[in-house]
């Protein structure tokens, strides 16, 4: 073997293992919040108490929209919002925040088309392309958050399964976790390094730390998985768009899992939908499987909690990868409520491309402006 390629084989060993290295701290850091929530809240009780101001249903999906749109990651929230609810938080809290995630993350392929503003034509393009994610996810909101606050659906089912796994049964998942002894070291460190501190303060401090742990790991992570597969991704998005909609939906939610943020796949495709190779139409169902792939990094974060929270852990878990499930067969299945989005997306395409501060507005008002106004407002 030349020396060339023995330093590329060196330099791929060295990024997996990196890889590797940045999911555990993501569980690690997910351990850090819920245990950190547990000390600063002092259990179900303080959890409830903390989150009274989020008994709203609608108050808790603007609050998972603005924190997502924020920090510009689904993934980084959802991973949070595990934690909190393995330390305490309600479900019917959490859920709406899962719910607010997916409408929050849509920003960044929505800025991503702002690059195309100087041509038009190509501008008008990408908004479409890009705004079609928003309307869907709001359309998705729209049917389930009110099926879910008066029939518990997706909580129900969810909460079936995951006590198929972490439940009672010998043969559960929970006889064979291999994480806690894995991840408990690491925690103890965390909670060591603010040992000094009065118990509510320490679990302030942890949770900080895991929440800037996960910043920092799902941001590099993103990083390092799209230098190891981008070139693999691009390939797989031009082979699979044109070829119809449940190869767009299964390839956007493979390349998806692979480099965990749906942001930067949905990314990729809005300069491809402004140089014209691809329409909004076309684009639209790899969009939904990057809503289904991105519910892997909720799903990875269940698996570091373990003892009497782990089945609810894993079923705000599962309750995202439904919610987008059902969302996606629904309004894509549906001919009449899967022309909505792409009809939304285009009449705003054109009137942003005409009226430029309208698209800035739309963007500003959208994920930032708004949200944070009505939820001061109804606290």
């Amino acid at each position: 073997m030349s020396e060339s390629n023995q330093n590329t084989l060196l330099m791929k060993t060295l990024n997996w293992a990196a890889i590797a290295f940045l999911v555990y701290l993501v569980l690690v850091a997910v351990g850090s919040v819920s245990g950190g929530f547990k000390l600063a809240s002092g259990g179900t009780q303080g959890a409830q108490e903390i989150f009274a101001f989020a008994t709203n249903p609608f108050v808790a999906l603007l609050l998972g929209a603005l924190a997502t749109a924020l920090v510009q990651s689904s993934s980084t929230v959802t991973s949070v919002i595990v934690g909190l609810v393995a330390g305490g938080l309600p479900l019917s809290i959490a859920i709406p925040m899962v719910m607010g995630a997916n409408i929050g993350t849509t920003i960044t392929n929505t800025l991503v088309s702002i690059g195309h503003i100087r041509s038009k034509e190509e501008f008008q393009r990408a908004f479409a392309a890009s705004t079609v994610h928003d309307f869907f996810n709001l359309l998705a909101v729209a049917i389930f958050l009110p099926l879910e606050i008066m029939f518990g659906l997706l909580q129900k089912m969810s909460a079936s399964l995951s006590h198929l796994f972490v439940g009672d049964a010998d043969l559960s998942l929970k006889s064979y976790n291999f994480i806690k002894p894995l991840v408990k070291p690491a925690v103890g460190l965390i909670k060591d390094a603010f040992s000094f501190l009065d118990t509510k303060m320490l679990g302030v401090a942890m949770v900080l730390a895991g929440i800037g742990l996960i910043l920092f790991a799902v941001t590099a992570l993103g990083k390092l998985l799209k230098k190891a597969l981008v070139g693999k991704a691009k390939n797989i998005l031009h082979g699979a768009i044109g070829r119809g909609p449940i190869a767009g939906i299964t390839s956007g939610a493979a390349m998806t899992v692979m480099v965990q943020s749906s942001s930067t796949t949905t990314s990729l495709m809005i300069p491809l939908a402004g140089s014209g190779v691809f329409t909004t139409r076309q684009i639209y169902p790899f969009t939904l499987g990057a809503n289904i792939g991105t519910t892997i990094t909720a799903l990875l974060a269940a698996t570091s909690i373990t003892g009497p929270m782990a089945e609810v852990a894993l079923t705000i878990a599962l309750v995202h990868v439904m919610f987008n499930v059902f969302a996606v067969a629904l309004i894509y299945g549906t001919p009449v409520l899967r022309e909505i989005p792409i009809t939304l997306a285009e009449k705003l395409a054109k009137v942003g491309a005409n009226n430029k501060s309208a698209a800035l507005g739309y963007v500003l008002g959208s994920f930032f402006i708004v949200p944070g106004l009505i939820m001061l407002a109804v606290r």
